[in-house]
């Protein structure tokens, strides 16, 4: 499909790299058994590695072309399935437990998707994902660092998140203006236990970042007065980027058991 232009609309860039293909295959490391889905097959640089070698491999893409290409290509693989969907509004329910995810995801949706797939972390071995570098940078960082912020904490309290390598725009085309990255997540279920109310949790961690520069007796307003601080070991003074994803823990069941 030498002729396919990408679609701006469903930022497309398809990777065509060999070495950054084996990378990727050597560190999904994957089983013949595995329940692996593909999101945004694109032109098949990873479906194909791991069309040969898997029982079966389910694909994600909204471009009915791609679909088109795909269904025709593999028409004589017994063990490929392809769905047409978007993404953000597929249930993974379906799909059932013991799922490993793969892709490279569009650039214009790669938040929105992280966040959506928290909902099914419990039915996930592991995610791994080509993203641009700048999300990848922001959702490994921890306390402290300037790229720190509500999404680096809402995802590392469900996830265990790893940058293995970074990969040059000159390994896509058409070539995207940002480097990207290749990262894994593997869930983790106990941090979300220790959690008294998430709806709190979310709303202590989406006032204290909206502003971040804010010391916290000021950014997250009445709450402070009732905050236990010395008790749970954070300071009024701290601002958000100073606290791990443990303290926003310790900061919203205080504010959660001082509310009930």
């Amino acid at each position: 499909m030498d002729l396919y232009k990408a679609k701006k609309k469903f930022g497309q860039n398809f990777l065509i790299d060999d070495i950054i293909i084996n990378d990727i295959i050597n560190n999904f490391n994957h089983k013949k058994d595995d329940k692996v889905i593909e999101i945004g097959p694109g032109l098949s640089a990873i479906t194909d590695p791991l069309i040969q070698t898997l029982d079966k491999l389910i694909a994600i893409e909204i471009d009915k072309d791609l679909v088109y290409f795909l269904q025709n290509k593999y028409k004589n693989y017994g063990n490929f399935c392809i769905l047409e969907k978007n993404v953000l509004e597929l249930d993974f329910t379906k799909f059932g437990s013991k799922l490993r995810l793969i892709g490279n995801l569009p650039y214009n949706i790669t938040s929105k998707l992280l966040l959506k797939l928290i909902k099914y972390s419990d039915q996930v071995i592991d995610q791994h994902f080509m993203l641009q570098k700048e999300v990848a940078d922001r959702i490994t960082s921890l306390n402290n660092n300037s790229n720190y912020g509500r999404l680096s904490v809402i995802l590392q309290l469900h996830y265990r998140i790893t940058k293995l390598f970074d990969i040059s725009p000159n390994s896509f085309n058409p070539k995207p203006k940002v480097t990207s990255s290749f990262i894994r997540m593997v869930p983790l279920s106990k941090n979300k236990n220790k959690i008294i109310d998430y709806n709190m949790f979310e709303d202590v961690i989406k006032k204290a970042f909206l502003q971040k520069r804010k010391m916290l007796r000021h950014s997250i307003g009445l709450w402070s007065k009732i905050i236990p601080w010395e008790e749970i070991g954070i300071k009024p003074t701290d601002r958000a980027e100073n606290l791990s994803v443990e303290d926003f823990i310790k900061l919203s069941n205080a504010i959660t058991l001082k509310n009930f």
